[in-house]
Order: structure tokens, then sequence, then C-alpha cells
């Protein structure tokens, strides 16, 4: 039998969406990462111990983490992080470390068993410019390179500052297309984009896997925004309470495939909300 071209589209049309119904099925939940922690969410409690600390995280039901070190030896911190059946799959660097001696920053992360370093910040006084992103391309290219050689994804975390309009779309937009996929990924902070006017799904749809994990986190509903990548820890709310789409979000993140995603609260009753978001994600069904 014969089919004519149109009643080709729609058979490969039906069977997209079935094969497509079947993968993601009503019910389904929505969070399909392990559940993951961001450090600085623990700034407070650090300090009052690290084993006291890490004995929190595993109790509330994380298995993977993101940071530092918490003064310890990558070994030692490591050490203890298996013995709570915690993971490390990524840390963190800072912009100059990268800049100047990125294998430095392979060698530490490799010690910890990391396989993704992130940055958080490129360093800019007042607006973000041009010439702050040019310098963050040429280190994020060329440390990204050294990362790559070493067996270790190099991702930039967005921090909100970025969105300063430039030619037909933003900083962020320019500091994307100038970076070499091939050396560098990127890691979204979904309250930093949303503070920043950036949309988060718009943009997991347009950069796709460019996206490797995500921070969540959730934005008082309300609160001013601007472009300074700085707000209060009275404007992080639990995940769900705020203005984010973290449904939307997720689904759009399950079709990339991004396989970790960090709670982060900035706030200053983490003990109190990292409960609340952790039952939200895992309410949500498709």
């Amino acid at each position: 039998m014969k089919y004519k071209p149109v009643l080709l589209i729609l058979v490969f049309i039906g069977m997209a969406i079935s094969l497509d119904s079947f993968a993601q099925k009503k019910g389904d939940p929505l969070f399909q990462a392990p559940l993951g922690i961001a450090a600085y969410t623990f700034r407070n409690e650090f300090p009052k111990g690290v084993e006291h600390t890490l004995d929190i995280i595993q109790e509330m039901g994380f298995t993977e983490y993101e940071g530092g070190t918490a003064g310890l030896t990558p070994e030692e911190f490591k050490k203890l992080c298996a013995e709570r059946g915690i993971s490390i799959p990524s840390t963190g660097t800072g912009f100059e470390q990268l800049e100047e001696d990125p294998q430095a920053v392979a060698d530490r992360v490799k010690a910890l068993g990391a396989n993704y370093v992130m940055c958080a910040w490129i360093p800019h006084k007042g607006d973000f410019t041009k010439a702050n992103a040019d310098r963050a391309i040429k280190a994020f290219n060329e440390g990204g390179k050294v990362l790559k050689e070493n067996g270790i994804i190099f991702k930039y975390h967005v921090h909100g500052y970025e969105f300063q309009p430039y030619e037909n779309g933003t900083l962020l937009d320019y500091i994307i297309e100038n970076t070499d996929p091939e050396y560098v990924s990127l890691q979204m902070d979904v309250m930093w984009t949303h503070f920043g006017g950036g949309d988060p799904v718009s943009l997991l749809k347009k950069y796709g896997d460019r996206w490797v994990s995500l921070h969540l986190k959730d934005f008082r509903k309300g609160a001013p925004k601007d472009m300074t990548g700085l707000t209060g820890p009275e404007n992080d709310v639990p995940l769900g309470t705020g203005e984010l789409d973290i449904p939307g979000i997720l689904r759009e993140s399950n079709k990339i495939g991004i396989k970790h995603m960090f709670i982060e609260d900035e706030s200053d009753h983490e003990l109190e909300n990292l409960p609340k978001s952790i039952a939200y994600l895992k309410s949500l069904k498709y």
C-alpha cells in the first residue's frame, strides 16, 4: 500500500504522541532527579560541625550534594559523604581560580570525585557589561577546555545580572552563543534567572541540552526584582509558594534530560523550609 505524504505525516505524529504518552504517564512524578542539595543552603550549620550538618542532610533524604568541603580535605569530605550515602556529582570554583589556573581546579575536582564544576559569579562593578562578558567567554572557553581534558564538565551558573540588553537579546545570550558547547555547559538557578528578568521555561527550551543541572528555589510573590543578582533572604521562600512556575520548569527539564537538580535555600529558615520544599516536589505529578 502506498501512503500519501500527508497521511504519512499524520501517522508519524500519532506515533510520536503515543511514544511521548508512554514515556510520561499520568501520575508519574514530575521531579525525576535524585534529591540534591546545594551547600550554600547549610552555610549556618557547617560552622557547628561538618558531621552534624551532613547528618541533617542525610536525615532529610538528600542523596546528592553540590559545593565545597567545609574546610576539610576533598578526601576527608568525600569519605564522610559516602558513609551517609551522599554522592558529590558537582562542586564549585571561583572565577579567578578558573581564569588563572584551571589545572589546579581540575585537580581539586578530581580529588573530590566530582564530574562537574560550576562558576556562579563573573566579577563586575555596577551593571554587568559586554567587557565583563568578553572576559568570561575567554576564561570559560579556555578553562573549560582544560577541564574537559581532565574528564570534567564545566558549567556556568546563571545569576541574574546577565540579562542586560545586548543587540537582539541579552548579554546572557551573547555569552552562551560565544562559548563552545564542547567546553561550556550551563546551570540554571531558576530563581536568579527569574529575578533578572529571564523566563526559565523559555530559556530551557531555547538552549536545550546546554543546560545540565538546576538550582531550585522560589521567589516571594510581589517582591522587587532587578539585575544585581542580589536580594534579601526574606525573598527566598519554600518551593511552590512563590512566583516561579516550578511544574513548568520540571516538565521542560525532563524533556531536555537534566539529571541533577539541587535545592538551594537562601532564607534564614532553611531547616523549616526544606521539608516543605521537598514535600512540594514529591507531590508534583504529570
